[in-house]
C-alpha cells in the first residue's frame, strides 16, 4: 500500500457502487485473481470522465474488460472505445462480458502486441488509460503521444508499484528491476515532455494524469 489502508478503506466505503452488472464483474475478478483497477481508480475515472466528456477514448490493456465497460457506463452517451489486449485467455472472456453488457457496438476489441498495433492506429483519441504491461509504458509513449488529441487525457495506472518506486534498484528483486528502471524514466519522462502536464499521484497503486498542451 502506498497509502494508509484504513483511509483508504474509510474512503472506498463512502463510494455509491457501480451497476449491477460491473458488481458482478468485479467479484469474478477476485475469485479468478484477476487484476482490475482498484475502487478508488475507479472513482477517479468517472470524475474524469465527466470532466473531460470523451467522444474517442483508447485503453490500453483490456483483461476481462471491466474498465472498458465502467468507461462506456459512465463515459458520454455516444462515446466509443477501442481497446488492446494480447493475452488470448482473457480476450474471449472480454468479448462476452462486452456482449453481456449490451456494449458490443461501443466498445471495439483489438487483439494482438499493443506496440503493433499503435503504430496502425490513426485518428486522435482525447481520452487515453493505460494499464498494460508496466515496463512497456516508455516503449508506447511515442505513439501515444502521435494519437492525444491536444487537450487531451492520458491516465497510466499503476505507477508507483507497491511503494517501490522510491527504493534504489538495488533494494528491488532483480526480477523487478528492469520495470522499475522503465517505470521511474517513464515518470520523469511525462513530467518533463514538453507537450505534457502531469500530476503523479498516490491513488490505487499511483497514477499519472496528463494533459496534451
Amino acid at each position: 500500500m502506498i497509502v494508509d489502508e484504513r483511509m483508504t478503506i474509510f474512503i472506498d466505503s463512502m463510494d455509491p457502487g457501480n451497476t449491477e452488472f460491473l458488481t458482478q464483474l468485479e467479484k469474478y475478478s477476485t475469485e479468478t485473481n484477476v487484476p482490475i483497477i482498484r475502487p478508488s481508480m475507479q472513482s477517479l475515472l468517472k470524475l474524469l470522465l465527466q470532466m473531460q466528456q470523451p467522444k474517442n477514448i483508447l485503453e490500453v490493456g483490456c483483461a476481462i474488460g471491466f474498465s472498458a465497460l465502467l468507461m462506456s457506463e459512465y463515459g458520454p452517451k455516444d462515446c466509443h472505445i477501442t481497446t488492446i489486449e494480447k493475452y488470448e485467455k482473457r480476450i474471449p472472456i472480454a468479448r462476452e462480458n462486452f456482449k453481456k453488457a449490451g456494449k458490443e457496438d461501443k466498445i471495439t476489441l483489438l487483439e494482438g502486441d499493443a506496440v503493433e498495433i499503435l503504430q496502425r492506429l490513426e485518428g486522435s483519441y482525447d481520452f487515453i488509460f493505460m494499464d498494460a504491461a508496466k515496463g512497456q509504458y516508455i516503449h508506447f509513449l511515442p505513439e501515444i503521444m502521435r494519437l492525444l488529441s491536444k487537450g487531451g487525457i492520458l491516465i497510466s495506472d499503476n505507477v508507483l508499484q507497491d511503494g517501490e518506486i522510491i527504493e534504489s534498484r538495488f533494494a528491488v528483486t532483480r526480477r523487478n528491476r528492469t520495470i522499475h528502471s522503465r517505470m521511474r524514466e517513464y515518470l520523469y519522462t511525462l513530467k518533463n515532455h514538453p507537450q505534457l502536464v502531469t500530476s503523479i499521484l498516490p491513488v490505487g497503486d499511483g497514477v499519472t494524469i496528463s494533459v496534451k498542451k
